[in-house]
């Protein structure tokens, strides 16, 4: 295979570690004038253009960005495949919701046909907002799945997903049985675990929908494949919380459902966790498990405020997810505008640089993925974005206001959606062009 090696010169920032642990200064460095050297799908250099450009062969091509600034690829921790359909839907809380809207739209995705059109758009929407790796929720249905990771294998992106096990409190068009969810579930582990820069993630959709069978099955394959992802719903609204404590009288909380079922790990992540308790926290920081933070799909929903801080007190790993469809936009600029807001009403700050960990490295970290994606730093996979300074009127305007880069950054992530990302790479190949 011939070396390919190119340069890409623009401002760049990047994480390097979490701002809650290090303070602001420490936790990103930053090129006002930099370059991004980019070998065969990995970054080898980053670093001042004035120190790089004299050591570059005479023949490496030179990408100048003068108004843009080069970040890595965002990473969404928790989204959902078949309700690409349906995002926006109006006028539910959770479970009516599910019933009313998700379940009918899932059930399109038993016809392959509908699956390939979906993952299509779904991927299309992923890059074209500037997101280079996905958590993905399919439906039940094994092709959800296929389809997902055939259009992603052939862009070589590093994506991971996993067919949705249900098997009670569901319609009967849309259950399966904890034997065939783990037959279902294995075979699509053999068959794209570890494929390129594809992985798999064993998928209880909640614990009110599976049997106790089925989730002592999802268990058995976290150990039978050590290295496998597990995500599910915990704890994102009150009625739910109710539910499962009626449905597991004998388990002292939510998490100690799936505590129970071995289900907690260092690639398990829980989406929402609204209304975990200080013990669950720590539970869940003992176990290395994350928690994937779905601010715009909270409010949407009416689930309610996650408690960042309370998170940060116990050094559980936090991820960002746009969480569509309960979320209404696969941006995560436009996520990070939301998760603002939900510190604001809860009287605590969000720094830009702490938003940018989140989108970023912190994402990386709750997928145990930080030395592969997530930062700019060199032997890291070339997934990177050029945000446009000029995207639109205001946002040109704006920014000629900002005094800084945490200015510039926050201005971007509260005026910034998918017209802010003008080009996005994944294993330094260009996979959208605005």
């Amino acid at each position: 295979m011939p070396l390919t090696r190119k340069a890409y010169r623009a401002a760049l920032l990047h994480s390097l570690a979490d701002p809650a642990e290090v303070g602001i200064e420490a936790s990103y460095e930053y090129f006002e004038d930099g370059l991004l050297v980019v070998e065969n799908g990995q970054i080898s250099a980053i670093g001042h253009a004035r120190d790089l450009l004299p050591t570059l062969a005479v023949d490496i091509e030179v990408t100048h960005y003068p108004d843009a600034l080069i970040t890595p690829g965002l990473i969404d921790t928790h989204i959902h495949l078949p309700q690409t359909g349906m995002v926006g839907a109006y006028g539910e809380q959770l479970l009516d919701w599910l019933n009313t809207y998700t379940f009918p739209c899932e059930s399109q995705f038993a016809d392959k046909a509908h699956a390939d059109a979906v993952a299509d758009i779904f991927v299309k929407e992923l890059l074209r907002n500037g997101t280079t790796t996905a958590l993905v929720f399919g439906s039940v249905h094994p092709q959800s799945v296929n389809s997902f990771f055939e259009v992603a294998q052939k862009l070589d992106l590093r994506m991971i997903a996993g067919k949705v096990m249900m098997d009670r409190n569901a319609p009967d068009y849309l259950i399966d049985t904890a034997e065939s969810s783990y037959t279902e579930s294995k075979a699509l582990i053999e068959r794209w675990h570890g494929k390129g820069r594809l992985h798999y993630a064993v998928t209880p959709r909640f614990a009110p929908t599976s049997t106790p069978e089925q989730l002592a099955l999802a268990g058995q394959l976290l150990g039978e494949y050590p290295d496998l992802y597990m995500q599910t719903h915990i704890s994102e609204n009150l009625q739910e919380v109710q539910w499962v404590k009626e449905l597991f009288p004998e388990r002292k909380g939510y998490l100690d459902v799936y505590d129970h079922y071995q289900l907690l790990g260092e690639r398990s992540v829980f989406a929402h966790g609204v209304h975990l308790c200080d013990d669950e926290c720590a539970r869940l920081a003992e176990t290395g498990s994350a928690i994937a933070f779905c601010p715009t799909s909270n409010f949407f929903l009416g689930s309610g405020l996650f408690n960042l801080p309370m998170a940060e007190r116990h050094k559980v790993h936090v991820g960002l997810g746009t969480d569509v469809g309960g979320g209404t936009s696969f941006s995560l600029l436009q996520t990070l505008n939301e998760a603002y807001k939900v510190m604001q009403l809860q009287g605590a700050r969000l720094s830009p640089f702490k938003s940018l960990y989140l989108a970023t490295l912190g994402g990386a970290r709750a997928l145990r993925l930080e030395d592969k994606i997530g930062t700019l730093q060199p032997g890291s996979d070339a997934d990177f974005l050029v945000l446009d300074y000029n995207a639109t009127p205001l946002l040109g305007y704006r920014l000629k206001q900002a005094k800084d880069i945490a200015e510039r950054l926050f201005v971007l992530m509260t005026l910034g959606d998918d017209r802010t990302v003008a080009q996005t790479y994944a294993a330094g190949k260009l996979v959208h062009q605005r």
